[in-house]
């Protein structure tokens, strides 16, 4: 590749805001009119996998392939991606990024561990359209938490971010996880098998109790919660029935995420 041919001469690449296990993201700014921008760099491995998608005629590193996938159409939900570039050792990726916003993550810490329920409600919401329409568009994103739900205080939306484990929708089982293991659906434990659809919808659900509650769900709650006894004091009764929903041991007994969105307390 020739040095002009590089996609980071269109960028100007500043500091560091965060790092993962195969990468590192930058914050950086578009030479060409100044937009604001997020650069991935993503260190590829023998185990890196490609995978082929309608309208690209060759297959594309899996992560780039998903986020183009569940961008399709129009979405607000969803981190968009700007641009990217295969490169021999990685695979770069430039995403938008924002003025003024933070990881659900750091905004849950800053406030003390736990955030009110209208609060929750506002980032729920975002959370799952942007799961709806991953599962529309074929793609199960694999890792929805609070460190990859971005909200956007300019506007209080809410963005879905890194599809690094993700894979394509299937109606079969998944018999690998490859998310973080707190919200791992508890049939992959009993049986090392799950489906993506049910598995969102519990993820859903330990990321809305984690938001209200401060603490992962332990075992005691969860046993309330499959008997549809579990509350909180302070909590609306819609947001306890909700939350029993979504954190049903059996999938067959979870909502499908379209009831999700018309769901009361919303």
């Amino acid at each position: 590749m020739r040095p002009e041919d590089n996609i980071c001469c269109r960028y100007a690449i500043g500091r560091k805001l965060g790092q993962g296990g195969f990468g590192a993201v930058y914050e950086g700014t578009r030479l060409a009119d100044g937009q604001k921008v997020a650069v991935k760099f993503v260190k590829k491995t023998k185990h890196t996998e490609c995978i082929s998608i309608p309208d690209h005629p060759e297959p594309l590193p899996k992560e780039v392939a998903l986020t183009i996938l569940a961008n399709k159409g129009p979405v607000m939900d969803i981190i968009k991606l700007l641009d990217w570039q295969d490169q021999q050792d990685f695979y770069v990726m430039v995403l938008e990024r924002f003025s003024h916003s933070m990881d659900v993550s750091r905004l849950v810490e800053r406030n003390g561990g736990s955030i009110d329920e209208n609060f929750a409600r506002l980032i729920m919401w975002g959370a799952t359209l942007a799961a709806d329409v991953c599962c529309r568009r074929g793609v199960y994103h694999g890792d929805i938490k609070l460190e990859n739900l971005l909200i956007d205080f300019n506007n209080l939306e809410v963005k879905l971010i890194d599809f690094g484990c993700g894979d394509l929708l299937t109606e079969s089982a998944y018999t690998r996880f490859c998310g973080t293991m707190m919200y791992c659906p508890p049939e992959y434990r009993m049986k090392g098998e799950f489906h993506g659809k049910p598995a969102t919808v519990w993820t859903l659900g330990i990321l809305l109790f984690r938001m209200l509650c401060g603490y992962f769900p332990d075992t005691f709650d969860l046993y309330r919660i499959n008997m549809n006894t579990w509350y909180k004091p302070g909590l609306t009764e819609d947001c306890c029935h909700l939350i029993c929903s979504l954190l049903q041991q059996k999938p067959e007994r979870r909502p499908d995420l379209e009831r999700i969105v018309y769901h009361e307390w919303f």
